[in-house]
């Protein structure tokens, strides 16, 4: 009988993928796609959660801030989702892997029926080799409607997707080597959690806010991501993004940021 694949969400930021400068990190994206790829042919079965559409939308168009008006970041979404999605594309197939797009809403995971035709897509998507590039549908998702179609974040959307695909580890790459006890971009003497077993208020506590003008995401987030993955008994790791193939460490076992649950 034939050993069980191993299954494994890579969750990538925005800050991970565009520079500081607002240019896109092509250098990073070549990274993932190396780093996915690689462990794709050696049989384990990777899905990626990526964020970044506006923050390549705005590269895209050679804009600075990102604007306040919803619809105008619902259209850097969609130039940004396809400009991005070229890109990986382009990545992948240099490393000779195929990849798939699915962007979701908050409803589609949560409504039965959608929710198993988006897990059937993903399982077949896997059988065949392919990586799922799965972000939010920013062009239609808007929290004024009464079903609730955003994620808030795509923290929130990799750990449901973890969960919903019965996936072995969540990693999640950010701008930040680990979970602090405090804020380390304001605090020196701030020190990493190495693992957390349960969700406490001083864990709470210790959450900030995003740290990038990019992102919608900060430590709150990923402290909710957490609690989501734990509560289905599962396992996320937290760790800098900076360079994507620390996850070879992960999977070679090795202690890198804040491991979550089991």
């Amino acid at each position: 009988m034939a050993a069980k694949k191993q299954r494994i969400v890579v969750k990538v930021g925005t800050s991970s993928l565009i520079l500081p400068n607002g240019q896109t990190n092509l250098h990073a994206i070549d990274g993932l796609a190396f780093t996915l790829a690689t462990l794709n042919h050696q049989g384990y079965e990777m899905v990626l959660v990526s964020s970044g559409a506006i923050g390549v939308g705005l590269a895209s168009l050679g804009l600075k801030d990102r604007p306040h008006e919803i619809a105008k970041q619902q259209a850097l979404a969609a130039i940004g989702q396809t400009e991005l999605m070229r890109i990986y594309s382009q990545r992948f197939l240099d490393y000779q892997t195929k990849v798939g797009q699915l962007l979701l809403t908050r409803d589609v995971l949560h409504f039965p029926v959608s929710r198993q035709h988006v897990l059937n897509t993903i399982s077949t998507l896997l059988a065949d080799g392919v990586v799922p590039i799965i972000n939010e549908n920013d062009p239609v998702s808007v929290d004024e409607l009464d079903h609730h179609t955003t994620f808030s974040d795509n923290d929130e959307l990799s750990a449901l997707v973890t969960t919903r695909i019965h996936a072995d580890l969540l990693v999640v790459l950010s701008d930040i080597d680990a979970f602090y006890n405090k804020d380390p971009h304001k605090y020196s003497d701030a020190q990493p959690i190495r693992r957390v077993a349960e969700m406490t208020p001083e864990l709470a506590a210790a959450a900030s806010g995003s740290s990038t003008r990019f992102g919608t995401g900060g430590m709150v987030t990923k402290l909710h991501a957490a609690a989501t993955i734990m509560k289905a008994h599962q396992r996320m790791i937290l760790c800098n993004g900076a360079d994507p193939k620390i996850v070879f460490r992960i999977v070679n076992g090795d202690e890198v940021g804040t491991q979550f649950g089991k």
